[in-house]
């Protein structure tokens, strides 16, 4: 079975900090790889694999802005488009864009739906809807115009991020800096609940930062900017817990599964994914407010550490992840045949 996997190409698979499509693309890559598969990755020529890689964007279009993002998505998926005919299985991790090739080719396309950027897209799916194959990344994640394939967890390598089975006096927050991911809330559940808290990912709104956040930060909450691997495992693995008040449907939140990685609980709004990626008392908890999220933060000494990194390997590791989708693919070529 020879597999393209078609990554984006905004930053560098695996990225450096931030890029959650491209570092599923990259675990995908790497277990496949690992599990004796001939797989070629589509993605930055400096990206870092041990399969085959294929690229004719130098890097990616969000860590050098001189580049134009369309041209470089065109250049990036009609390479791989014109060389379908090499490969027994396109996996698409770039969105709905390389679906309007795959009725040119023959080579069947599997799509993974990463979320869903606005409802005006979902047109272009549909469209596709009977020609091609679509995966979720979590059940909740699914609009009721398509056909899913499967849901397939997004997988995470184990063996990167390091259990705590004790922690120190502060709650984290880690990811992108915006309204969507909930980052004042996070500094009003810090505040109200005298906890120190540390803010960790890349500034996606400006002027939110500037306004929302920027104002607030002092001693008690501190802002830290991007955290690449080693700095992450750290704060996760010595949090008290993980804040994750988001405002809106969450596909898969990848903070979550890793700090659980790490041992540490999560106090999230039951938004999107949450109740797919924690279990309610067991591994966090699952609030409908900052009030809610300040009174979880008074029972967090009744969670194990070891059951949530127990919970996370069994249900969101990269060996899970790469299990399930050569299933997806075997399933695809039995229906080509």
């Amino acid at each position: 079975m020879k597999i393209a996997v078609l990554s984006p190409v905004a930053w560098r698979t695996p990225p450096r900090h931030y890029g959650p499509w491209e570092q599923i693309a990259s675990s995908l890559t790497e277990g496949l790889a690992a599990a004796g598969l001939d797989v070629t990755l589509f993605a930055t020529a400096d990206s870092l694999t041990r399969a085959k890689l294929d690229a004719v964007v130098r890097t990616g279009y969000e860590e050098d802005r001189s580049q134009d993002a369309k041209v470089l998505e065109c250049l990036h998926i009609s390479n791989l488009m014109e060389k379908a005919e090499d490969f027994d299985i396109i996996h698409n991790h770039f969105d709905f864009l390389p679906l309007t090739w795959s009725r040119l080719i023959k080579t069947p396309v599997v799509t993974t739906i990463h979320g869903f950027s606005s409802s005006r897209i979902i047109p272009v799916y549909k469209k596709y809807n009977d020609t091609s194959h679509y995966v979720s990344i979590s059940n909740s994640d699914r609009s009721p115009d398509l056909n899913y394939l499967a849901t397939v967890y997004n997988g995470i390598n184990v063996e990167d991020f390091d259990f705590s089975d004790t922690h120190e006096n502060y709650l984290l927050y880690f990811g992108r800096i915006h309204h969507d991911k909930g980052t004042a809330e996070a500094i009003e559940i810090a505040v109200r609940s005298g906890k120190r808290l540390i803010i960790a990912g890349i500034i996606q709104d400006q002027d939110y930062f500037n306004t929302k956040i920027k104002p607030r930060l002092n001693d008690q909450i501190s802002f830290i900017g991007p955290a690449g691997p080693e700095k992450r495992n750290l704060l996760m693995g010595k949090a008290e817990a993980l804040l994750h008040p988001i405002n809106f449907e969450e596909p898969f939140g990848m903070s979550v599964a890793e700090a659980l990685l790490c041992g540490t609980p999560v106090i999230a709004f039951k938004k999107g994914s949450m109740p797919e990626l924690i279990r309610h008392g067991e591994t966090g908890f699952l609030v409908n407010s900052i009030d809610d999220a300040i009174a979880a933060i008074g029972d967090l000494n009744t969670i194990v550490r070891a059951e949530c990194r127990q919970w996370a390997a069994t249900n969101f590791s990269k060996e899970k992840m790469v299990k399930d989708y050569i299933e997806v693919y075997k399933k695809i070529l039995n229906l080509q045949h």
